[in-house]
């Protein structure tokens, strides 16, 4: 597996460097992009997968919403990137009642290929400024806490999948085995 290539896409957040070395730590190929190339530029690096990173605002994520909506190779959302995904796709996004980072106890509503091993409830780093609380048509809910309704989510037929929490710090039990799910689907 350790032939994959991950990019991760930045959306200016301050774990895009993090989700970087956590991919890179897991013996896989990676890259940090701009979010602002094209998917010709994107697709022309052969990539397996593609992260989209969090971020400090939904007005700094470039060309995210259509590179996650044009193209048709895995790609994982943490936080920002969750949320785009969202977007994307006609879901709601607003602010959260709750803002800034802290430990959230995670409840594994659909354990699915994404968060296989981590349920029934995990512990993770999550920031809930900004929240999805409203579906997109075609995804599924797979996780909920008390803070949020939508902690994570996944396409019905495509490879595409958000999390509220960042699966890369250290205060994220389980964070690798999530990325290692999301490395298997990309293989």
């Amino acid at each position: 597996m350790s032939d994959l290539t991950i990019l991760v896409i930045n959306n200016y957040g301050q774990f895009c460097h993090l989700i970087h070395r956590a991919v890179r730590d897991l013996d896989m190929e990676t890259r940090i992009i701009a979010n602002t190339l094209s998917n010709e530029e994107i697709l022309n690096m052969q990539p397996d997968g593609l992260i989209l990173s969090g971020g400090p605002s939904i007005e700094r994520i470039g060309r995210c919403e259509e590179i996650v909506a044009q193209i048709d190779i895995p790609i994982l959302g943490i936080c920002l990137g969750h949320q785009l995904m969202a977007r994307a796709f006609g879901g709601k996004i607003t602010t959260g009642k709750k803002g800034g980072y802290a430990a959230v106890n995670v409840e594994i509503i659909d354990e699915d290929e994404i968060l296989k091993g981590l349920g029934p409830t995990t512990s993770v780093w999550a920031s809930h400024a900004d929240e999805v609380v409203q579906l997109p048509p075609d995804f599924i809910n797979l996780a909920r806490s008390d803070v949020c309704e939508i902690e994570a989510m996944r396409h019905r037929s495509k490879p595409l999948f958000g999390v509220q929490w960042h699966p890369e710090v250290s205060h994220t039990d389980k964070g690798d085995e999530l990325l290692m799910n999301f490395f298997k689907i990309c293989g």
